[in-house]
């Protein structure tokens, strides 16, 4: 298995219904954009924050989040395998549950939510270290969660020196 490189098998709508864990690793099908698909799983966990964020608690939104890490390492080690590429760019699952993490974090209003999207995406895209340690050298399920989890750690630290400058 290979972090880059050529598909083992070709993802479609078919392939991802075909194993809970290609579902939950494309995002619920997010992760099939044809170009940016891990801007359209960031964009995923907007719906997924407004419906889940005034229905649980704090504690529960945070234990909810570390259930969808847990699962996420499974399914994304599960589906990186049949694919035969261990980050194919259409699991999207770790900007789910990492753009949550920051949602969850990120001050109230919309100016604050897209400043939140585009520092994530530019993380993630372009990697500073560590992580762009991390996604060369940890691989799999772990690997894949993990250097989406630094690219919000980034943000949200970001955000934090933004507010604290402002008036």
């Amino acid at each position: 298995m290979t972090t880059s490189g050529d598909l083992l098998v070709k993802p479609s709508l078919q392939f991802v219904l075909s194993h809970p864990a290609h579902l939950l690793s494309f995002g619920f099908g997010s992760g099939l954009a044809r170009k940016a698909p891990g801007t359209f799983g960031t964009l995923a966990a907007f719906p997924m924050y407004w419906y889940l964020a005034p229905r649980l608690s704090d504690a529960m939104f945070m234990l909810m989040l570390a259930g969808a890490f847990a699962v996420g390492v499974w399914a994304c080690n599960i589906t990186g395998k049949v694919l035969g590429v261990a980050d194919y760019g259409g699991i999207v699952w770790d900007e789910i549950v990492a753009f949550l993490l920051v949602l969850f974090f990120t001050p109230p209003g919309w100016d604050w939510a897209l400043l939140a999207f585009a520092l994530f995406r530019l993380f993630d895209i372009v990697k500073p270290q560590p992580i762009r340690y991390f996604d060369s050298n940890w691989h799999g399920g772990l690997g894949v969660m993990f250097d989406d989890l630094l690219a919000a750690g980034y943000t949200l630290l970001c955000l934090a020196v933004i507010k604290s400058v402002l008036p």
